[in-house]
């Protein structure tokens, strides 16, 4: 199977070479001031000169207004804008439609019923990330180190592609890929030491079990 792998939450010139030696497809940096990887724009635009076309880069954003993600297009350069928020579908197009860069929009995901909801999407994002619910309180969207049921997405096969995020880590990506039946993966917390210091080592063995699956995967 062709597999594509994010590492998102990078915020180190060393960690995020360690991503694009390993071979991810896609490296994330976050904007989003609650967030331990948050990154100022001058940070964030230095690590995607960084990148050098070796990957596609994700700038995540929550509910971030139109002013402040023209600053961040214009600073950055992404190839793609997740909108991790609770955007609606209208809001998503409207991202889309304003600054011509693909757009991935993030769902949580819970119980059967929120496949529904992530449907309504299809038609105004470019890909979907399935996510973990947060916890009630949280203060921060995503699934903050939390998996979800992955066999509630098995099967799911809407008009784009999606990518499987939630509490993944190099120990439980060949399994959630084996039951969900993704063809990417995005992770973050998974392959940190302590909230927002990502670990090189525990990056290449993601990528390294992940591609490691889809290679096994490929009928003979």
């Amino acid at each position: 199977m062709t597999l594509l792998v994010k590492i998102c939450g990078l915020s180190t010139p060393e960690t995020l070479d360690a991503a694009l030696s390993a071979g991810a497809d896609m490296v994330g940096f976050v904007f989003f001031a609650r967030s331990p990887r948050h990154l100022s724009l001058e940070r964030g635009a230095a690590l995607a000169k960084q990148v050098a076309g070796r990957a596609e880069v994700v700038a995540l954003t929550v509910d971030m207004n139109e002013e402040d993600l023209d600053a961040l297009v214009q600073a950055v350069h992404p190839d793609w804008l997740q909108l991790h928020g609770v955007e609606s579908v209208d809001q998503v197009a409207a991202v889309r439609a304003a600054f011509g860069v693909q757009v991935m929009k993030a769902v949580p995901i819970a119980g059967p019923s929120d496949l529904e909801r992530a449907e309504r999407y299809m038609t105004v994002a470019d890909r979907l990330l399935l996510d973990a619910k947060p916890p009630k309180g949280a203060t921060r969207p995503g699934g903050l180190g939390a998996t979800f049921d992955w066999s509630i997405v098995s099967g799911f096969d809407p008009d784009v592609p999606w990518l499987l995020s939630g509490g993944l880590r190099p120990g439980n990506v060949a399994e959630a890929l084996r039951v969900s039946g993704a063809s990417g993966v995005d992770v973050s917390s998974g392959v940190e030491t302590a909230p927002g210091v990502k670990s090189p080592e525990l990056i290449r063995a993601f990528i390294a079990s992940a591609r490691a699956f889809a290679h096994e995967a490929v009928p003979s």
